[in-house]
């Protein structure tokens, strides 16, 4: 993946924030929109694209556009430099490969303690019944 041609290829908008608010929110555009399109993006391989399209169908709407949105700073660019680290870090995590699970076998000393170890609670609980006077 080639980080700079895909931070080239967004598309950006600015829009109001929703919420409560003042003056200031009425007449600003603080909040930050990014569009991503995946599917003819040439900073990824196919590969990648498809990877990134079955890890992350929730933030893809059906044309295949990844789309993204920050309000959290009353400043545009804030909101800008915190939306491309969450576009950055979301593909980084749709491309990785998740390592294969090898199984382990338990060790024999492992299996033996834990069932003396649930031995001895058992007697542990038998010596508190009262006792069988028959």
């Amino acid at each position: 993946m080639q980080i700079e041609v895909v931070i080239q290829e967004c598309a950006f908008k600015a829009v109001r924030s929703s919420g409560a608010g003042g003056q200031h929110v009425n007449k600003v555009s603080s909040k930050i929109e990014l569009t991503f399109d995946v599917k003819n993006s040439k900073g990824l391989s196919a590969v990648e694209k498809f990877r990134i399209q079955k890890k992350i169908p929730s933030k893809l709407t059906k044309d295949g556009l990844l789309l993204l949105q920050c309000s959290e700073s009353r400043s545009q660019h804030k909101n800008k430099e915190l939306v491309i680290k969450r576009f950055v870090v979301l593909l980084k995590s749709g491309i990785v490969i998740p390592k294969k699970r090898i199984k382990t076998k338990i060790p024999k000393s492992v299996i033996r303690k834990r069932l003396k170890n649930k031995n001895l609670r058992a007697q542990l609980k038998q010596n508190r019944k009262k006792p069988n006077l028959d």
